[in-house]
């Protein structure tokens, strides 16, 4: 469990390196186009590209919060209930995520299909839609796999791994 713990942090550091990217072209976009219409000249496409960066930043970095922790919780009665409830609790909110987002992925495929069969693509620069869709079931399916993963590694060994530092 521990190399495919090893591959699944590999993978999750690509995939945040990624979404790293996004942010990166998505601000640099931004700075282009505002400064490019103050000069009374804004970049073409603009739009087009900052809406398929965000799909990327957006779902980029999903398995890496999780991994992190910063997923949402609300741990109001957690000091109220056992050790061993609180690591049931755990494992059966990964389970649940790891299947949402296996969902999410399975929608967005169906998705990407109709994409390619109705050749979709933006407005302006004309960018193929199902691209980005099939970069959104990447994501999506990591973080359904870091999710089931965790649940996995809560439920055999006890470990949480949300609890330890990232390297």
């Amino acid at each position: 469990m521990l190399s495919v713990r090893t591959w699944a942090d590999r993978l999750i550091g690509l995939s945040a390196a990624i979404g790293s990217l996004g942010l990166l072209i998505v601000v640099g976009v931004i700075l282009v186009d505002v400064v490019g219409r103050a000069l009374g000249s804004p970049l073409y496409g603009g739009q087009d590209i900052t809406m398929m960066a965000m799909t990327v930043l957006v779902f980029a970095p999903m398995a890496l919060c999780d991994r992190l922790g910063g997923h949402i919780s609300v741990d109001l009665f957690e000091r109220y209930f056992p050790d061993a409830m609180n690591r049931m609790i755990d494992i059966v909110v990964a389970a649940m995520g790891a299947v949402i987002f296996a969902v999410l992925a399975w929608a967005t495929w169906d998705s990407a299909q109709l994409s390619v069969m109705l050749n979709l693509s933006t407005n302006l620069l004309y960018l193929p839609k199902a691209w980005f869709q099939w970069g959104m079931i990447a994501f999506l399916s990591l973080a359904a796999f870091g999710l089931a993963l965790r649940a996995a590694e809560l439920a055999v060994t006890g470990r949480d791994i949300r609890k330890e530092p990232h390297t």
